[in-house]
């Protein structure tokens, strides 16, 4: 009913930058939050910024100040500008939204198909 579609990712050297998006389309009514998420190889899935309807932002503190999450309220779709990467940030990045559909009144969690983001010299 929600498909999210991410682009952006890639294989950068330490200290470069890359910007995330993911667009989401299909049965919208509202989106009531909207994050980005890491896996790294043997680690369990992590928080790395959210963005609420009212457009307050959460960040994981390792990453505050080198990543900023932000949003196209028209476009249905945010991003993850990431600057000064390390190669502890390569991990595949995975978009996720808080959606009440029309057809539906519940709020679901719709997930992003992944971007590998690859730090390494």
């Amino acid at each position: 009913q929600v498909q999210l579609v991410e682009s952006g990712g890639g294989l950068v050297q330490p200290g470069e930058s890359l910007r995330l998006s993911c667009a989401a389309s299909g049965d919208i009514f509202s989106i009531q939050a909207m994050g980005w998420y890491r896996q790294a190889p043997g680690k369990q899935r992590e928080l790395v910024a959210v963005i609420t309807a009212d457009g307050g932002t959460n960040y994981a503190d390792s990453l505050k100040g080198r990543f900023t999450i932000t949003r196209d309220n028209t476009k249905n779709t945010m991003y993850l500008q990431m600057d000064n990467l390390k190669p502890e940030d390569t991990a595949v990045y995975y978009c996720n939204y808080r959606v009440l559909s029309y057809s539906d009144d519940v709020n679901k969690n719709y997930w992003g198909q992944g971007t590998q983001v690859t730090v390494s010299s």
